[in-house]
């Protein structure tokens, strides 16, 4: 496999990931949600590995990701800590932790990614040198986070207004056929348009 196949391999299995974690930081109990984003974060390192050939270790891998993550972490604690106020804590601190999750799991695998396209391995890991490449590859992580949920949300709405739309065409045969009258035609249709 050459280095751009290698590269653009890399950075699939990383937006995977990254897409993976934003759904179980979504998970509304506090804790599990850590806890899984973990285990994606440490399959995503474990299948880095396996492309660029590295022996994986696992001890070596969670003490490089905890070292490289110390910080946002405290980020994250606080969306926890929101997602335990009932109702609107549960929503506001998914959609935090989503963001926050994804931006983890992009930061700490394109950290991994650049660290093994240089020869690196986990023996010579110096996370304190990395830490800086890491809070920067956070940010952007954020916002590429973001951009892939406002990207869902666009999906939903396009799929949300096709079915609507073939409800109304629905209706419409139900009227045309004489199973509903006019009357209820309308009802029903102001009912599904929200009116």
């Amino acid at each position: 496999m050459n280095e751009e196949t290698r590269s653009t391999a890399a950075s699939t299995l990383i937006r995977s990931h990254m897409i993976w974690s934003m759904g179980a930081g979504v998970i509304p109990v506090p804790m599990v949600d850590f806890l899984a984003v973990s285990a994606i974060q440490m399959d995503m390192v474990k299948q880095l590995s396996a492309l660029y050939g590295i022996e994986f270790n696992k001890s070596k891998g969670k003490a490089v990701i905890t070292a490289l993550t110390s910080t946002s972490l405290a980020k994250m604690g606080a969306s926890r800590m929101i997602k335990m106020v009932p109702v609107i804590g549960s929503v506001l601190g998914a959609v935090t932790m989503s963001v926050l999750s994804g931006a983890s799991t992009y930061a700490i695998g394109e950290v991994f990614k650049k660290h093994f396209e240089t020869g690196g391995t986990f023996l010579d890991f110096d996370a304190d040198r990395l830490k800086k490449q890491y809070d920067e590859k956070f940010e952007k992580g954020k916002k590429e986070a973001e951009k892939i949920q406002k990207e869902t949300k666009q999906k939903d709405e396009v799929t949300e207004t096709s079915n609507m739309v073939t409800q109304l065409k629905e209706l419409a045969e139900l009227k045309e056929n004489g199973l509903i009258t006019a009357d209820e035609y309308e009802k029903l249709k102001a009912k599904l348009l929200g009116i």
